[in-house]
């Protein structure tokens, strides 16, 4: 009896294992052979603008490197953080990737979200970081900073500015920017900064807080370039200040990069970082950041997420400062 089970119990786990076996070894396939298929990258901002040109340069880098399609597909709204969202429902195959911007980071605390922003994202790689400004039309009788907020205390509530989004970067740092100078702004935001230039060349807008999507405009002399954000002045615009050296207190930058679906494999994980890394390296997406003013800024999968648990801790703060917080 004692026999009889025995070699019935071997023969029980000798079928877990076979079947274990055989569920793991396509797992196993698809990872070595990844990618098999089109990848889609789904960016939170519109088409034609400065966080979709670039994406589009380094799509074309990967798919020459992965040997199937990367293909950008644009999900703008709610200040670019759609992209993460649709991640909670994507499947963890490697096929469908997103990047993340900075305004995922404050989710937890000013929208009622039933996901993780550190834990429920796979981090694939940064890629670079945004560079801001604030532009006003060319023929605006305001003319600096110092006008800009002369003209915010002199008129409570009726300057406006754009930007791609509430609780969006460019927001935030405008909103604190009002708390410093005690003025009030009135914020209007778009989807993007294509559609935020419309508006200011169309007179619907005063002013716009944004990626330089502004740039070639500001170089026509169809907009005037108050600010840059950055800790140094922009070499593509060395004549305009900063408004940490205007005694503003502010330094901004935002970076930015993709991110797959938690429970990704890591072999996928690290198949997509490797193959984007070689993409970032190339000079035509160097090329097409700087042409927005922006540089490559690489981190590792592993730095990546380091760098998003340490930025949902700081965005807290931030958002309590400025009492933005939404009762959850």
């Amino acid at each position: 009896m004692q026999r009889r089970h025995f070699l019935a119990h071997a023969g029980a786990l000798a079928a877990t294992a076979a079947t274990l076996g055989l569920a793991s070894a396509p797992a196993l396939a698809q990872a070595d052979n990844f990618p098999q298929r089109p990848i889609r990258l789904i960016i939170g901002y519109t088409a034609g603008g400065s966080t979709d040109l670039p994406f589009r340069v380094l799509a074309e880098n990967a798919s020459r490197i992965f040997g199937q399609p990367v293909i950008i597909e644009n999900k703008p709204g709610a200040g670019g953080v759609l992209p993460a969202q649709l991640m909670q429902s994507t499947q963890p195959d490697g096929y469908t990737l997103a990047q993340v911007a900075m305004p995922v980071y404050r989710l937890p605390y000013t929208t009622k979200i039933n996901w993780d922003p550190v834990k429920d994202l796979s981090y694939v790689i940064n890629l670079a970081g945004y560079s801001f400004g604030l532009v006003v039309p060319a023929d605006s009788p305001i003319k600096n900073m110092q006008d800009y907020i002369a003209y915010a205390k002199a008129n409570p509530g009726r300057l406006t500015y754009g930007s791609p989004g509430s609780m969006t970067t460019l927001h935030l740092t405008m909103e604190e920017l009002a708390m410093k100078q005690n003025v009030q702004f009135s914020h209007i935001p778009y989807k993007g900064n294509s559609e935020s230039m419309q508006a200011l060349l169309g007179g619907h807008v005063m002013s716009v807080a944004d990626t330089p999507a502004w740039a070639p405009y500001v170089e026509s002399g169809k907009l005037r370039l108050l600010s840059t954000w950055g800790e140094k002045r922009s070499a593509r615009f060395p004549n305009v200040p900063t408004l940490k050296e205007l005694g503003l207190g502010i330094v901004q930058t935002s970076p930015f990069g993709v991110v797959a679906p938690k429970g990704t494999d890591p072999k996928i994980v690290k198949k997509l970082h490797d193959g984007f890394k070689k993409a970032m390296e190339m000079q035509n997406y160097r090329d097409a950041l700087a042409k927005f003013d922006m540089e490559p800024f690489y981190m590792s999968s592993e730095q990546y997420a380091r760098f998003a648990a340490d930025t949902v801790k700081k965005e807290k703060a931030i958002i309590d400062k400025l009492g933005l917080n939404k009762p959850q």
